[in-house]
């Protein structure tokens, strides 16, 4: 399977009471997918599977299954400390005909790459779908490193990894001795640098409410090939990349971006809350001059 294009690890709105607001989250996907986004995650970090009972778990990936109807690719999020759960979600999503899942490292756990391997190699026997691995050391403590890589390659399903350490050399190492594991941008502000390494797709939480934007980044770099008109795209996205991810706030800012473009997404889930006024502030007047500057771009 080919990944390509922008794929939205869409969030979960919350009414006040914490209950999942299900309309809203239905409205959701119909906007995301009138956007054009190429893909959608259910049970991702953005949508806050981890403040999710499993029985929450498995009925939103069933909604979302239900929801897209086949509009749009479907990735199912199966990361868990416990093996079970994650194999739980695999299971769960192949019998509803998700179109691939997305396999982290346990968090906590800290297990040897070995270790790792043979975890994210259960997950696939128990799913057998086309697998995004997920590379995330700083929230999952360690890195899926050569050897993970090595040993779960031995398994056609192992097919793309969102890359989300930071770290550039990373990029390096997947383009030039892992070729056959496709690349998908997992580091927002890296994004320019990902595509020009040969990237084909776009893993990005702020999409929920700026699909066009990222659509122009990504279709500038990785379809026209137009580095120089990315660059300017890039440029007018860091100020948002800046705001997304400054003190621990990236979820409460994407459901307030989401609000700001009228659709509701309510407060996070404990421990998380909301934004304040100044934040709030902050992140309309950096989405305003994105926007507009974007648009400035593309009509040229």
């Amino acid at each position: 399977m080919r990944f390509e294009g922008i794929y939205t690890p869409v969030i979960t709105p919350h009414r006040e009471d914490g209950s999942i607001d299900r309309d809203a989250f239905a409205a959701q996907i119909d906007w995301l997918i009138e956007a054009g986004v190429h893909g959608l995650i259910n049970g991702g970090s953005t949508g806050e599977y981890y403040a999710q009972s499993m029985e929450e778990r498995l009925e939103m990936a069933t909604l979302a299954r239900e929801l897209t109807r086949g509009r749009v690719h479907l990735m199912v999020g199966t990361v868990a400390i416990r093996l079970e759960d994650s194999l739980t979600m695999a299971e769960h999503a192949a019998r509803i005909g998700a179109d691939s899942i997305l396999v982290g490292s346990p968090p906590y756990s800290v297990p040897t790459e070995q270790e790792n391997a043979l975890n994210a190699l259960a997950i696939d026997r128990a799913a057998d779908l086309p697998i995004m691995l997920y590379n995330y050391p700083g929230r999952m403590g360690i890195n899926m490193g050569e050897d993970f890589l090595d040993r779960v390659g031995r398994s056609r399903n192992f097919c793309a990894i969102k890359e989300s350490s930071g770290d550039i050399n990373r990029v390096h190492l997947l383009a030039r001795d892992y070729p056959h594991v496709q690349m998908s941008c997992g580091m927002d502000d890296q994004a320019l640098e990902f595509f020009a390494w040969g990237a084909r797709s776009w893993v990005c939480g702020g999409s929920n409410f700026l699909a066009k934007e990222h659509l122009a980044l990504w279709r500038a770099c990785a379809v026209e090939g137009d580095f120089a008109k990315g660059r300017r795209i890039m440029s007018a996205m860091m100020p948002l990349m800046r705001v997304l991810e400054q003190g621990g706030k990236f979820i409460q800012c994407i459901k307030h971006g989401c609000e700001m473009r009228g659709q509701y997404a309510g407060p996070p889930r404990p421990p998380l809350k909301g934004l304040n006024k100044d934040d709030k502030r902050q992140l309309e007047q950096v989405v305003r001059v994105l926007q507009r500057t974007v648009a400035e771009i593309e009509a040229e």
